[in-house]
């Protein structure tokens, strides 16, 4: 039980001294924050930054008491405007939450019930934790929309959460947030799996009502190069402990801590070219291993393609159309065109970057290269043959291991049920790719070890591993079919830096030692920058431009791809090996 003190007069809105808090008890006890202390001041950003396991969302629901078992608060005192909390008291910390401390989640859908409207959401909150009756419930709801940039809030009160996007649903909880006046605001990773012009909107959102309302906020996020841009004070955390800390120019401008100067080394410049060198990071855990080996040459002996001089992946005029109310009346019936007669090209061993806002129609487009999804209109080939046919005749099934795709959320990609080993060696399986069972186990262990993890933690449950070990286990299932083109659709959106260059690097390497194809979609520019040959640009379904990367970024023809390009965020000195800052 954390002490409740006297109340005592202080300029800090929130004081933390010595919180430690750990994951079960005894000898088998982790220590997921070790010994934090940190100050917020009213209308001050402390942006908490580090890789996936450092503690920094054990930490932002620990401030909150929601620390649920088996974490538990072992020892430390958080103080708000000067008053000690005592985080084990629920019914305490039940009148705190949402009123004095707002909480911003990073997963918009679990936070918002699909059964109640927009207004219930908001509504239901405000009264919960101001006097105030149904009415002037109601206009602050309608304030609160209009206060995060919300259109038409009095209409937008009686929508349910899936009629918003997700640039939408994360201004919706935000505004869930803020709407009965909170002194502090804990925001966990507000922008994960925004595009560009999103994210910046959240971010510039949240620093105005920051300073409008008078405000604390702390802003937990992977996102180092992003935060820099609005955050007054940087807090870095590795394995539960604060490395480093103090102003946010001077930690990500002049960073004292080798684990620092890590991380900014770690993001991808996006004003300049820095192509990433496959294999200097990644995998390292077994590379000189005879089971990576035996991997890797397994991997290399399944191409046995036939260069024709053709386009591996052909679009030739591809639209297709999604309905979204349905009705025997075709005037009543509503469709949406989410990719509109777009036509391109990869060739054999290239690396294509295709980028766009969220909606813009990058991941429907996956799904029709993939196969997944048969067009309304328009042909795709791959390799010359026309994909629909191939995909419903004898040579169906060989096309489909030939085509892999790597999903945006690995951990609904993977069978929950079913252990890591048995998930990887499923499509060696299918296709009877070894000689055996003693083979497959081989093969599965060797690439464990070529995606970077330890070939012993194989028998474990997805569950069991960090988002940037599950974004390698998927791409390791990806491999297990030895495909010939790579669908990677937002890989590294929800990873952390390190992370990200491990897997950035990972895909370097298997289009050098392998040849291998690589469709990667991503709405970060600077991703797409250091790793690809072509990008193209799409936005409403359509695309905006086609061109080489460097004549891209340097020379951009559409004025929507120069919107985007505006967005990029100032170089971090030192980021991705240590270049300079670029205006």
């Amino acid at each position: 039980m954390i002490p409740v003190a006297e109340a005592e007069t202080t300029a800090d809105l929130l004081e933390v001294c010595n919180l430690t808090i750990a994951y079960g008890i005894g000898t088998r006890a982790v220590t997921a924050v070790d010994d934090v202390s940190l100050r917020l001041r009213s209308r001050e950003i402390l942006a908490i930054v580090g890789e996936s396991g450092a503690g920094k969302s054990t930490l932002a629901s620990g401030l909150l008491g929601l620390a649920d078992p088996p974490a538990r608060i072992v020892r430390g005192e958080v103080r708000l405007a000067g008053r000690a909390i005592d985080l084990d008291d629920e019914a305490a910390m039940r009148r705190i939450r949402g009123r004095r401390i707002g909480l911003v989640v990073q997963d918009t859908q679990a936070a918002l019930d699909p059964l109640c409207t927009v207004g219930r959401h908001l509504t239901e909150t405000i009264t919960t934790h101001l006097p105030v009756d149904r009415r002037e419930a109601r206009a602050r709801a309608i304030e609160a929309l209009r206060s995060v940039g919300i259109t038409g809030p009095e209409l937008r009160l009686g929508h349910y959460p899936h009629q918003f996007s997700g640039g939408m649903r994360q201004r919706l909880v935000v505004a869930l947030a803020i709407c009965a006046k909170p002194e502090l605001v804990i925001a966990d990773e507000p922008t994960t799996n925004l595009d560009a012009p999103r994210k910046r909107q959240i971010l510039d959102l949240l620093g105005a009502l920051c300073r409008d309302h008078e405000m604390g906020l702390i802003l937990v996020s992977h996102d180092i190069g992003l935060v820099g841009a609005v955050a007054d004070r940087v807090m870095v955390m590795r394995r539960g402990r604060i490395v480093e800390a103090g102003a946010a120019g001077d930690v990500l401008g002049n960073p004292m801590q080798p684990y620092t100067r890590e991380l900014i080394r770690a993001v991808p410049p996006a004003r300049r070219r820095q192509r990433l060198l496959p294999r200097a990071e990644a995998p390292v855990a077994a590379e000189g291993s005879a089971s990576v080996a035996l991997a890797k040459a397994w991997l290399v002996a399944g191409r046995r393609f036939e260069p024709s001089g053709l386009p591996l992946l052909e679009l030739d005029e591809v639209t297709m159309t999604f309905v979204l109310r349905r009705s025997w009346l075709a005037s009543r019936r509503r469709s949406e065109r989410a990719v509109d007669r777009v036509t391109l090209e990869i060739q054999p061993g290239e690396m294509f970057g295709l980028v766009g806002e969220s909606g813009s129609g990058k991941s429907t487009l996956a799904r029709i290269a993939s196969g997944l999804y048969q067009p309304v209109s328009g042909k795709v080939r791959f390799a010359g043959a026309d994909l629909q046919a191939t995909l419903a005749g004898r040579g169906g099934l060989e096309v489909r291991r030939q085509v892999q795709m790597v999903f945006q959320d690995p951990f609904s990609s993977l069978d929950a049920r079913w252990r890591v080993l048995d998930i990887i060696a499923e499509p060696i399986r299918l296709h009877g790719l070894t000689g055996g069972p003693a083979e497959t186990r081989d093969v599965v262990r060797g690439l464990f070890g070529y995606v970077g993890l330890d070939a012993h933690a194989s028998d474990r449950y997805p569950h069991q591993f960090s988002a940037g070990q599950r974004q390698r286990i998927a791409l390791a299932r990806a491999l297990a079919a030895r495909p010939r083109f790579l669908i990677c659709d937002e890989p590294t959106s929800a990873l952390d830096v390190v992370s990200q260059e491990i897997i950035l690097r990972l895909l370097a390497a298997l289009r050098q030692e392998l040849g291998m194809t690589v469709l990667l979609i991503s709405h970060d520019l600077a991703v797409i920058r250091q790793t690809c040959d072509r990008v193209a640009v799409m936005r409403a379904g359509r695309l905006c431009e086609i061109a080489a990367t460097e004549t891209l970024f340097e020379h951009p023809q559409h004025p929507y791809t120069r919107e985007l390009l505006a967005l990029l965020p100032r170089d971090l000195p030192g980021s991705a090996g240590g270049g300079t800052a670029v205006g």
